[in-house]
Order: structure tokens, then sequence, then C-alpha cells
């Protein structure tokens, strides 16, 4: 039985099977991962995930009980759940990425969208399975008074699911994406909104990545549930029980990414780009393709600044590294078509026969990545809207000289905002603006915000941002 467990979608281990029926494990993917493998590891939590793949499924059976660390892997404890794919597919991809996702990040296009109809109902009685196999495994391997720490949208039924099969133990959830304000929220069906909110407030503490987050879910919880709802002491009192609200803004362990930027195939990247680029100054941007990253804005705006700048033809080049992001949803493979489109339709324009002014890959390579962190002059983060956005973070910390443009809707702005260059996301032309002014900033400038922005990337990093939490638990 153990005393902290840790419960996401995604683990930090992912097993590929070949042919020959062989089973490979590599490092999981994704910021949560990232920030958390670590700490769990140091600390020996355990971390119960859903297996995603055929491979995560074909190791997982062969594990006892499903825990891969006793099957002979170095994964430090872990718990895979072997939860039938239909019913994961239907949870993650209709409910979690497809409804929840949409609502925080005010992504809909409602002339046409959302349908709640009977085919949601369906997806959405997956969502409840999903999350009750959750609770379950937690209540089972959770010993007593324990504390659970569950993460993110994917979840947001275990805490009252896991308080109903344990009340002992104490629970955190933790939301790494906005929350939306209740008029948007509302799009929901009365019923489901009601779940959501209830469920995350089986948990004694509900955490979130900034005040403004925090705010809306507690005026979520006051407009749709009637909760009383007590913003000086950040508590919402639902049912009896009271939810400590808190705002734990995750940051960045600056000494382990500059540990792994300084690797040779770092190195290599940055050689390989310095040859292709010459000379050149560097706008960068690092994201998946995922719709409220705004990558064709970004793009678009990159066009304008080179229509009203013509001076800065053959001097400046943009790495765009795009990386395709939930394949599985048609809107997410129209949107990387759209960003290729206009990639091409920039390169038709401006391209000569000695001077390429963009640069795009959509081919994942965290050390490439790294490498155009180490190499840029302006960092470009325009995000709709975002819970956090560690690229943000990351980018001044590995080029302590470079210009952050922002969007003002990322959960970050609330930290670095007044050291970036700050942007409305749909404002192509201000953005093009931008650019110009990071492009042109002075040195002696850049390196004052820049200072300050790696105080503030780094002023939370992830083992201190977790052990807060239990903290918060424990008070």
């Amino acid at each position: 039985m153990n005393a902290v467990l840790v419960a996401s979608n995604r683990g930090p281990v992912s097993f590929t099977l070949s042919e020959g029926g062989e089973l490979t494990m590599r490092r999981g993917g994704g910021g949560l991962v990232s920030g958390l493998s670590g700490v769990v590891k140091q600390m020996d939590v355990l971390w119960v995930c859903a297996a995603l793949s055929d491979g995560d499924r074909s190791a997982v059976r062969l594990a006892p009980g499903g825990r891969l660390d006793r099957a002979g892997y170095d994964t430090g404890p872990l718990r895979m759940l072997d939860i039938p794919p239909a019913t994961f597919h239907r949870a993650y991809n209709a409910v979690a990425n497809s409804t929840l996702w949409f609502v925080n990040h005010l992504l809909y296009d409602t002339p046409n969208k959302p349908h709640f109809d009977g085919r949601f109902r369906r997806e959405w009685e997956s969502y409840q399975s999903y999350n009750a196999a959750f609770a379950l495994a937690l209540a089972e391997q959770a010993g007593p008074g324990a504390r659970v720490m569950i993460q993110d949208y994917h979840l947001t039924l275990a805490p009252a699911m896991l308080r109903g099969e344990r009340p002992d133990v104490r629970i955190a959830h933790f939301s790494h994406t906005p929350w939306a304000p209740p008029e948007y929220f509302a799009l929901l069906p009365d019923d489901v909104g009601i779940e959501v909110l209830s469920g995350i407030l089986g948990a004694d503490h509900a955490g979130f990545l900034t005040e403004r987050w925090a705010a809306a879910f507690m005026d979520c919880c006051e407009v749709v549930l009637g909760a009383r709802v007590d913003r000086a002491r950040r508590t919402v009192v639902h049912q009896g029980r009271t939810t400590k609200i808190g705002v734990h803004g995750l940051g960045v362990d600056g000494e382990a990414l500059w540990a792994r930027a300084l690797e040779p195939d770092v190195e290599s990247h940055m050689a390989a780009l310095r040859q292709r680029v010459g000379g050149c100054r560097l706008i960068v941007r690092i994201d998946r393709t995922e719709l409220s990253k705004n990558i064709v804005r970004g793009l678009l705006s990159y066009r304008e600044f080179l229509a009203q700048h013509p001076e800065w033809h053959g001097r400046v080049v943009h790495l765009a590294f795009a990386y395709p992001s939930r394949h599985d949803l048609p809107e997410y493979r129209e949107y990387t078509a759209a960003v290729q489109r206009c990639a091409k339709e920039i390169e038709d324009d401006y391209a000569t026969e000695d001077w390429d002014p963009l640069i795009l890959n959509v081919h994942d390579d965290y050390p490439r990545s790294l490498a155009a962190y180490r190499m840029a002059d302006v960092l470009l983060v325009n995000p709709i809207r975002d819970g956090m956005n560690l690229v943000a973070k990351e980018g001044p910390i590995l080029s302590p000289r470079s210009a952050l443009v922002l969007s003002r809707e990322a959960g970050a702005a609330a930290e670095l905002g007044r050291d970036a260059i700050l942007v409305n996301p749909y404002d192509v032309s201000g953005t093009a603006r931008a650019l110009h002014e990071g492009l042109t900033m002075p040195e002696e400038e850049r390196a004052r915000r820049g200072e300050r922005l790696r105080e503030a990337a780094t002023a939370l990093p992830p083992a201190a941002w977790f052990s807060q939490q239990l903290d918060a638990l424990d008070g």
C-alpha cells in the first residue's frame, strides 16, 4: 500500500510492439510527464496511468496486477490500467479532447458545434467508466490516510468517485488547462457540467496554474452548483464539504534543462541549423499542431512582418517546429494541413535562391527543439488560450538574450508579462509589429528582461510545485 499516489492519463513510459512481438520501452511524451517524472521517481510515489497503445496493453498483461515495476522495468512504482480500447477512445478523444478541452480553451465554432446528442451520452458513459477505473485502482493501492494527486481534465470525476470508495484518503486534483468562465462552461449539458464540478470538489484541494483559472472555476461552482464560495480564503463549500482552491504556477528546472541542452546531440543540431541559416537572425516557435496554439496566425504574422519590412529579407529566418498532435481527430489533421499550406505560401512569395525565410518541421525532435531555443533571437508563443505554456518558460532559460513575444491569453503571461512583449493572439498585425520590436530590441534591454524572465520561469520547478501541493493537503 502506498502513502502518495499520482494519477494521470499518460504515464512516464510507453511501449511499442515489434512485428516479432518484442516490447520496447521509451519515455512518455507531454509536458505533464516531463514535469512529474523526476519528482515521482525521487519520492518513491506510485504512478497510476492508462495504457494508451497496443504495446502498452501487451506490457500490462504481462505484469502482475498491472505493476510494471514488478515486471522488471525500471519505471519506479507504476501501475498501468488496461482500459478497453473502445472505452478509452470515447473517453479520451470524444470527451476529454473533443469536449472538455474545447470548452476550457474556448475553441468551439458555435454555429456548428457542439452537438450533445445520443452519441455524446454514450461517450459520456465511457468517460464515467474510465474515471471509475482510475478511482478503483487508486482505492486499491492507497494506504490508510494516503495522499492522492489526480491530474487534469481527463480525470475530473475521479476525486468524488475515490472519495466514495475511500473517505480516509486525502485527495488533490490539479487542472493543467485554463478554466472556462461560467457563460462558456454552460455550453455543456447541465447535468454534465454539474458532474464535472462536483467531481473535482470531491477533492480536498483543487489546484490551478494561475489566479485567473482558479477564479473562473470558483465562478462556475457558484453559478452552476450554487456552491458557497469564499474568494478571500479560496474555499468552495458544496454538499457539506469544503474544498480548498490553490494556485501553483508550474515552472522549469533550469539546471536540468541546461544539462540536457548541452549534450552532444543538441550541439550537433545547432551546428546543422547554423549551417542552414547562416548569419540570419532567428524567430523560433516550438509547439504541437494543437488548435489552441494558434500556429496559423503566427505564420500569417510573420508573413505580414516580411511584407512590411523588406529590409529584413535575407537577414531573418523563422524556425517553426510544429509537431503533429491528436491526429485521431479530423479537426487536428486539417489544422496540420492548414499550417503546411500557410508555410508553403510564405515560401512561394518570399524565398530566393540564397534565402529560405521559413523552416517548418512537423517531425518531433526534442534535441533539435533545444538547439532552436539556444539559437533564438525572438521566441514566439501566441496561443489562443493556454493553461501555462512551458515553452514560454524554457526559451528564456536556454536563450538568455532572446526577446519573448507572448500571448496575453497564456497562463504564463501572469508571471512573465512584465518582461515579455504581450500580444492579442487574434491580432495578426499587432503580432507582426511585436516580431519587429523583438528583433530590434537593444541588447541591454534584452539582457535585463531575460534575467527577470529566467528568475520567474524557475521560481517553482516541478519538485517544489509538487511539494507545495502535498503541503497544502497536509495543511
